[in-house]
């Protein structure tokens, strides 16, 4: 290619192929000669619901192929705090749009509603995608009708999805990348026989201190001691390995137990300067589920609004069916869990110094 072809000039036009997108709204209601007019935002919407899950699919793959290499560096693991802050930017932007959509009352909908049919955002392929991507799984889902997510998509997108599912999707990455850290063990420091000692000791001092307590009556102190729990309560399965492992057997967990105990170690120490981008990452996974987790309930009211308890145009049972996916597909619940296990910083066990000299986070993709 020459110098001249190279760098020729462009139009924002053609470079944006603008005529393509904007030529690319038909309505329905103008075919069978019955306009509606909001019909056209509905299209809009949705079509930029589409570019935007390509964006966030975009930046998944990307972010997937760097941590599916044989290492994994502090340069790859910044790179994808960036990247899913950018993600996390579009999904507010997706909650923002349903307001929008709502601009549009319930009887202007029915205008071409019935035109729909079976149409449906549950055809959306890229939503899928994404869902995939992250880790949401077919034996974690709210099944469709009683029949798997990917039966409405002919057979080349359904052997995509099911190759997504066989693959890595980020949560499956992230805690491998998690169970490679060298955190846990360093010399004499074993960090679980460390913080157990400090969780019995914690409670133990909260627990005198609310036995000691003039101001309470009986009554307060054991519901504050209930409250409090104890190493036998939520403690239970980062003291006991084996129950940890039961309870993703059991699908109540999807974590490994030292993933759990790695980023339990990632959040506890998060002031460590050598730990702040590995928090980092963390939080923005629970920040991604929160906010895809508000998407859904606020699709969800929106349906509501729009249809009651009409059934939805793919023969779905609309605001049920997308509340209950609200409720139950989180995909990074296990790292919201971890907040259940943190102690005050003035309990944390001390790190000794070599340790924190020769903290690193630079990790082979190859498990010992």
């Amino acid at each position: 290619m020459s110098t001249d072809t190279k760098y020729s000039s462009i139009h924002y036009n053609s470079y944006l192929q603008v005529d393509r997108i904007t030529s690319s709204q038909s309505l329905r209601s103008d075919e069978v000669g019955a306009h509606a007019h909001d019909e056209m935002l509905f299209i809009i919407t949705h079509q930029v619901y589409e570019l935007w899950f390509k964006q966030i699919n975009f930046e998944l793959r990307s972010i997937i192929n760097d941590f599916s290499k044989r290492q994994v560096n502090e340069k790859n693991v910044g790179i994808a705090v960036s990247r899913l802050d950018r993600i996390i930017e579009i999904m507010k932007l997706l909650v923002q749009q349903i307001g929008v959509m709502e601009t549009m009352t319930p009887l202007d909908f029915l205008d071409f509603r019935n035109y729909l049919f079976p149409a449906s955002g549950f055809q959306s392929f890229q939503f899928r995608e994404m869902e995939v991507m992250l880790g949401l799984k077919q034996d974690r889902r709210t099944t469709y009708n009683d029949k798997p997510y990917h039966c409405v998509f002919a057979d080349t997108k359904k052997e995509t999805l099911e190759g997504l599912e066989k693959g890595n999707s980020l949560l499956d990455l992230i805690e491998d990348w998690l169970e490679r850290t060298p955190f846990l063990e360093f010399g004499e420091f074993r960090f679980v026989e460390e913080y157990q000692k400090a969780v019995v000791k914690m409670l133990d001092l909260e627990k005198e201190a609310i036995m000691k307590s003039d101001i309470l009556s009986e009554e307060s102190k054991q519901m504050r001691l209930t409250m409090l729990g104890d190493t036998n309560t939520y403690f239970s399965n980062i003291m006991n390995e084996e129950r940890h492992i039961q309870l993703v057997k059991e699908g109540k967990l999807q974590l490994s137990y030292k993933a759990t105990l790695a980023a339990l170690f990632i959040n506890l120490y998060r002031d460590e300067p050598i730990l702040h981008v590995p928090f980092l990452l963390i939080s923005k996974l629970v920040e991604i589920d929160d906010h895809l987790t508000t998407w859904r309930y606020r699709h969800a009211q929106m349906v509501m609004r729009m249809l009651g308890k009409k059934v939805g145009t793919g023969g779905s049972s609309g605001h049920e069916y997308l509340a209950t996916t609200a409720a139950k597909h989180h995909i990074f619940a296990d790292f919201h869990n971890v907040s259940t296990l943190l102690i005050p910083r003035s309990a944390l066990p001390e790190l000794p110094d070599n340790f924190r000299k020769n903290l690193g986070f630079y990790f082979s993709a190859m498990k010992e």
